[in-house]
């Protein structure tokens, strides 16, 4: 059959915020995001990850059913969707919902004033999925609100402040629930705190939002509504360059399709399908979208259950089932609560409303977590093909495994029949994944189990695994064999070791994972045990016990609750100047572009006239002889331009920052995967990363590969120098000393995971070798340097831009540089400008991260924990060039020391050369690993004398000024103030003393409570590092243009610096305004790293605005009566000069490491947190309950800025320690490439009690306005998260009588708690029998465990 309408191809019409688009050749391949951003020049809708990941590139897509008059809103990930099924739908960008033009829609107007965003790259994306909800429901409940936002990720906030302004739409009270007074905080703040301090706890005044009002919306397109309902439904046919789009419109129709193209995929919401073209290379020709045929969007109620189109949206089935559940008797609806179960974490909203129901049964991926749950509950497929119907049960298509083929190729899946559960039939899901919501199982499970009538007697059993292999898995032998046993604890004990033996797993399918997974099935299991076993009880109470108390909180899942957040800090006198900002929490300069998409970032600037697009092509190999990079089948590309290899490059190719280079192309050799070998320049990025994929590059392996900081250290591969620093005598103390513990610890590195990838536009100006780039970056006089150099041309030619940055966290520096080199080499060659956009899969492979770290320590201390020696080596993984790694190392050893006065030291640290992608700074730079080491021992401390850990860090911490061990002077009295101010505000004791009391009641679930204690160095260890420079000029309207080295990335830098020039020239804030960073302004400006953008910068404005007011001085003394302007035109009249430069010379630092003395710091943070956990001791999942932290950060120049560092800190934190895991293949090439595999916390990770204090009456004389760097500090409180789990696990393996000493590696994930709780499962699956095993759920046994003896064994 030929295909239809292949003569002319369709017009594409739909509707974007509200105007006709008719595509005369829709391109089957076009994602909707790229049609937005390229052809529409809606630029607010942004790339983030390309994969439906992150949520940045969330719209609001609208339809309309003529059969029930209704539309339908939801939201959708534009990067996924198709411009070919929009046919008839109208679309909502962020900028059709408001804009600073027109009218700022409440939603944008409360994230902004809420102060939401901070790099503001995630915001659009967060507005539109807010801005749906409320469409859908103008008053939602909290619930639905934090559902709405599980599929977007925000990388600076922590996303406190974005729930906040969420609440104020939400119609329950957004009381602080903190009645301790039978008051809430809002009408009463005075109760909390002392008298006499002059507090506040508002961030934002709810008075003067607008209110939302639903009638003012964009009305669905009246045309679209008219030809839905009068046209005739027609096949639609889209020919692209190299695919073919059919959507047919009658069942009939796509049969003959199937059977002329029986390869073709069926395309619903294009979340298998794309991703997968996208992302493995997979090509289909041609695709079939049945979404508009009646047959597969039925929904109907029959006698035994329910039927479901096979084209029914995720979202739509849970609002059938949820429906269904209040309908029928509870009895009738056990399948479908166990599906709505699964339903809730599938995903994230923006997925769910357009993935299919079909899709997730056929595509069979073994993360599906709908297949084991629908198989065990014999839920039914109805199959069609050309002139035969079919019905089998769905479990038939795992009947064997990966190489089904049950469904014929050209049959098609109608319809799935979901049935109804019969008395004495239980049914439960269970999954496990690295983050509770919008992420893949680990593992997860199917069960039901049939009752011979009014017995325990098992009739029928189905147990269905997905994640273990590569499809789902039906342990059919282990149900067979337990037909008519009793449910009781034999039958228990044999299935699992039958269900063991019974689902092999491959060797290395994720490698490490296989023994979590094997825990995972059998626990799993056991957990269904428990939930029928409660069932039985329920049903009869006379003839089954349930289960004893301490047992029954294991059957409640985590769930995810709208967290209740307070914040507090200093008032301003109220002597001060009403006009004066300083102190006060100002909203973000950017808040309200951020929120309507008019903020420009990188790839949001116009195309260029001739522009071209860069694709770079990386190596495969991680150490390798390059024998020949063949490019011919590239350049035959449709729309390719040229090819950029290193002899390209005008001058230098590399550069020797020390002994070794950083590299822009790699020349003769690889020394890493992901290292950038050539690049090609085409019309567009997808013919640039088509013709990427072709160049074929020829390797010679070289030995040795070192990955591993054990293989460097084995090979002897260090970058030098080696740092160490000592004090007092070490070996004599140790052989003093009552107690020693050595031990190590092993942290894993962590990506950047900035919301905007590497970003470069190069744009030759045509004479006298000039070029502009814009780019995004920390550090723009680096980025000048080195293109510079690679073009060899001197710097003065060089202009680099920067407006703002969509987070960089320390990741855009070096790295930047060498990308906007490849950029500026093209564009130089090509004589066009060129345009550098990583994909989120390239930026993560090629820029490395944090450095993975090995701490090993040998500590002495005394029996009443006072310790007074220690000898640690730190190394640190720094990949294949040195970067910033050795001053990561010195970092790491100047700041080990945390909080702790020691008295006897030696610390080494050792910077391994390996074959990974350099990894480089990162937040924190170093002190989030050393102190991690320190705190790590610290608790061995407590578990080895018995003493308590707070107790242990009290006995240490610096008590009075002392030296530190490089002998700087500390007064450590703030230090203090934080520890006593967080033990109180967090009611540490009386909460430890609850905990307790909870882990005695409960056997399965534990909760677990630390406080930490920081002290954070400010400073970067040299002067000339922290100069900086600023300018600034008054026009004769009075207005002022201010500019400053500091590049605005989400801290609020800018609006500090108009903050600080509004206090000088005492006008308002509303007369200042900052353009652009830009080294045509300032010259030479530092990096804004190290939380020093501020303190620099500030002290720069400060001058230039001194400066001119002093000349102003004169004028102002004649006239003190006129107005700003009046000075201003009377200046010029009097030719004074209305602009000036400021300069700061830079903090007096320096470190001797010969000598292992200095002052490398100005000044010292300090801090403390106390964080509440709860943990699943089955499954290893955890909730963050609580978390109290209170800073020192001196006098806050900006409140509402200052505490979203603090918190956004904090959360990367938890990521940190807990969830962020990079995996690597034994090659030496990344696995984790995006949000699907790498899990940054989500809104479902923050803690759901979170406050903030910031300490008062604190003062810095060191810095602007009495202030200090904050940037940093608090990332390192996230570990008061990880020892809140290590806690729990402590006390799971008490109970146990499990050894005391155990190592806990960062991150602490779900896999690791659950190989620390320890019980017969675990040691099921390492294969050690116990003598007593299962006798724990006896009946007449009611204590926690029946034997604990075989423990021993």
């Amino acid at each position: 059959m030929s295909l239809p309408g292949a003569a002319g191809a369709e017009e594409l019409i739909f509707y974007v915020n509200g105007r006709k688009i008719i595509e005369k050749n829709a391109d089957p391949e076009q994602m909707l995001l790229s049609y937005l951003r390229k052809r529409l020049r809606l630029t607010g809708t942004k790339y983030g990850c390309g994969g439906g990941g992150c949520g940045a590139c969330t719209v609001m897509i609208s339809t309309y059913e003529p059969a029930s008059k209704k539309i339908r809103h939801y939201s959708a990930n534009a990067c996924l969707l198709p411009i070919c099924s929009l046919y008839g739908a109208a679309v909502t960008t962020v900028e059709g919902v408001g804009s600073t033009k027109t009218r700022v829609h409440p939603v944008q107007e409360r994230l902004a004033k809420c102060h939401g965003s901070q790099c503001g790259f995630c915001t659009p994306g967060m507005v539109m999925s807010i801005y749906t909800l409320l469409r859908n429901h103008p008053e939602p409940t909290s619930e639905q609100m934090i559902a709405a936002l599980a599929g977007n990720l925000c990388r600076c906030t922590g996303y406190r402040p974005i729930l906040d302004a969420c609440k104020t739409f939400c119609k329950e009270s957004v009381c602080c629930q903190r009645k301790a007074n039978g008051k809430c905080c809002l009408d009463q703040e005075d109760d909390l705190f002392d008298k006499e301090e002059k507090v506040s706890t508002r961030l934002f005044s709810i008075d003067e939002f607008q209110p939302l009002d639903p009638t003012q919306e964009l009305i669905f397109p009246p045309e679209l509504m008219r030809m839905a309902e009068n046209q005739s439904k027609r096949t639609l046919v889209f020919h692209g360059e190299r695919m073919t789009w059919i959507s047919p419109v009658s069942l009939d129709e796509l049969l003959d399709l199937k059977a002329a193209h029986p390869k073709a995929p069926l395309v619903v919401g294009n979340t298998s399908v794309g991703p997968e073209m996208k992302f493995r290379g997979v090509f289909h020709p041609i695709v079939i979208a049945p979404a508009r045929i009646q047959d597969l969007n039925v929904v109907k109620c029959t006698d035994d259950g329910l039927t479901l189109g096979a084209a029914c949206s995720l979202s739509l089935v849970k609002d059938i089932l949820t429906n269904a559940i209040s309908e029928f008797p509870e009895e009738k609806t056990k399948v479908f609560c166990a599906v709505l179960q699964q339903l809730r974490t599938l995903g994230g909203e923006q997925i769910r409303n357009v993935a299919s129901l079909g899709g997730n049964i056929i595509s069979r991926k073994s993360t599906s977590d709908l297949n084991p749950i629908l198989a065990a509950s014999n839920c039914m497929l109805n199959l069609a093909s050309r002139g035969r119907k079919r019905q089998i049960p769905l479990s038939d298509i795992f009947a064997d495994g990966v190489g089904n083929n049950t469904i014929a190729p050209e049959e098609i899946l109608v319809s799935v029949h979901i049935p109804h559960s019969r008395k004495g039939e239980y049914v439960f899901a269970f999954r496990q994944a690295p983050r509770r919501e919008n992420a893949l199982p680990i593992t997860n499970a199917g069960m039901r189990v049939l009752f011979e009538e009014g017995t325990d007697v098992i009739k029928d059993l189905s147990i269905f695994y997905g994640g273990a292999v590569s499809t789902t898995i039906y342990a059919k032998q282990t149900c067979w064999t337990l037909i008519g046993r009793h449910w009781n604890e034999q039958m228990l004990d044999e299935a699992c070791r039958l269900v063991l033996k019974e689902i092999a797993f491959p060797g290395s399918a994720s490698g490490e994972k296989a023994d979590y997974k094997k825990t995972l099935i059998v626990s799993f299991f056991y957990r269904f045990f428990l939930e029928v076993l409660q069932s039985l009880k329920t049903m009869d109470p006379c003839h089954y016990p349930g289960l004893p108390m301490e047992y029954r909180s294991v059957l409640q899942d985590f769930k995810t609750k709208m967290p209740q957040s307070i914040q507090i800090y200093q008032d301003i006198e109220p002597s001060q100047s009403p006009q004066d900002p300083v102190g006060r929490p100002i909203m973000h300069q950017s808040g309200i572009k951020h929120a309507t998409g008019e903020a420009v970032y990188i790839d949001d600037l116009p195309s260029v006239d001739g522009e071209l697009f860069l694709a770079v092509v990386t190596s495969s190999r991680a150490h390798a002889k390059i024998i020949s990079i063949d490019t011919s089948e590239a350049l035959k590309g449709a729309g390719v331009f040229d090819i950029i290899t290193a002899h390209d490059v005008p001058a230098s190719n590399e550069f020797y920052y020390s002994s070794d280079p950083e590299i822009i192309f790699a020349r003769n050799k690889v020394i890493c995967v992901g290292q950038i070998v050539c690049a090609v320049v085409a019309d567009s990025d997808v013919h640039a990363k088509q013709a990427a994929a072709k160049v074929k590059i020829e390797y010679e392996v070289l030995e040795p590969v070192i990955l591993t900081i054990e293989e460097a250290i084995k090979h002897n591969s260090f970058f030098e120098p080696k740092r160490k620093l000592e004090q007092g005598n070490v070996d004599q103390a140790f052989e003093t000393v009552d107690n020693i513990i050595e031990g190590e610890i092993h942290i894993g590195g962590q990506e950047h995971f900035y919301m905007e990838t590497q970003s470069v536009l190069a744009v030759p100006k045509g004479e006298d070798k000039e070029m502009d780039v814009y780019v995004s970056t920390q550090h723009p006089a680096i980025i000048q340097e080195m293109v510079a150099a690679s073009l060899g041309v001197p710097a003065n030619r060089i202009m680099c831009h920067v407006k703002r940055v969509g987070g960089a966290f320390g990741g855009k520096l070096l790295k930047a540089g060498l990308l906007a080199s490849v950029a500026a080499v093209a564009a130089n060659k090509t004589s066009r400008a060129v345009r550098l956009i990583l994909s989120r899969g390239d930026d993560m492979l090629i820029t490395g991260g944090r450095h993975p770290f090995v701490g090993k320590y040998k500590v002495g201390f005394m029996n009443d924990g006072r310790i007074r020696a220690v000898d640690t080596k730190y190394y640190i993984n720094g990949g294949c060039t040195p970067d910033e790694s050795v001053l990561v190392a010195e970092v790491s050893l100047l700041k080990m020391d945390n909080a702790y006065k020691i008295p006897n030291l030696r610390c080494w640290a050792y910077v391994c050369k390996t074959n990974l992608p350099s990894n480089t700074a990162f937040r924190g730079f170093g002190f989030p690993q050393s102190a991690l080491v320190t705190e790590t021992w610290i608790t061995g401390i407590a578990d080895k004398t018995g003493l308590s850990p707070e107790k242990v860090r009290e006995i240490n911490m610096y008590k009075e000024n002392k030296e530190t061990h490089y002998k700087q002077e500390l007064d450590p009295q703030n230090l203090i103030r934080c520890w006593n101010e967080c033990m109180e505000k967090s009611a540490y004791y009386s909460r430890k003393t609850a905990v307790n009391e909870f882990n005695k009641q409960n056997y399965w679930k534990k909760k677990g409570i630390a406080i930490i204690p920081m002290k954070f160095p400010f400073g970067l260890g040299t002067r000339y590092l922290s100069q900086a420079a600023a300018l600034v000029h008054i026009y004769t309207d009075g207005s002022v243009l201010l500019t400053h080295g500091g590049i605005e990335m989400g801290q609020g830098i800018h609006t500090k610096m108009i903050q600080v020039a509004s206090r000088e020239l005492n006008i308002p804030m509303s007369c200042i305004h900052f353009c652009e960073t830009s080294t045509t302004t300032v010259p030479n400006a530092c990096a804004s790293v190290g939380s020093a953008g501020t303190d620099v910068n500030g002290m720069a404005v400060k001058d230039a605005c001194q400066t001119l007011l002093k000349r102003l001085q004169p004028i102002i003394n004649k006239n003190p009566k006129g107005t700003w302007n009046d000075w201003i035109k009377e200046a010029f009249e009097q030719s004074v000069s209305l602009s000036a430069t400021g300069y700061f010379r830079g903090y007096n630092e320096n470190m001797d490491w010969e000598k292992g003395e200095g002052q490398p710091f100005t000044y010292f943070l300090y801090g403390a947190a106390c964080s509440e956990v709860e943990i699943n001791c089955l499954t290893g999942d955890h909730k963050n309950l609580r978390t109290d932290i209170v800073m020192d950060i001196g006098c806050s120049i900006n409140p509402a800025v200052d505490i979203g560092q603090i918190e956004g800190a904090f959360v990367q934190g938890i990521g940190l320690y807990t969830m962020e895991e990079l995996k690597y293949s034994p090659e030496g090439a990344l696995y984790t490439r995006g949000p699907d595999q790498y899990k940054i916390p989500a809104v479902c990770d923050i803690p759901e009690q979170f406050s903030v204090s910031l300490l008062s009456a604190s003062q810095n004389p060191y810095a602007i306005y009495a202030s200090k760097g904050i940037g940093e500090a608090g990332l390192f409180l996230g570990c008061s998260v990880f020892f809140a789990l290590r806690d729990a696990v402590t006390s799971v393996r008490n109970e146990r009588g499990l050894k005391k000493t155990f190592a806990l590696n960062s991150p602490l994930t779900a896999e690791q708690i659950r190989a620390g709780c320890a019980d017969d499962f675990t040691e099921m699956v390492i294969g050690k029998w116990g003598k007593g095993l299962f006798k724990y759920l006896c009946v007449e046994v009611h204590t926690a465990f029946g034997t604990l003896e075989w423990w021993g064994s």
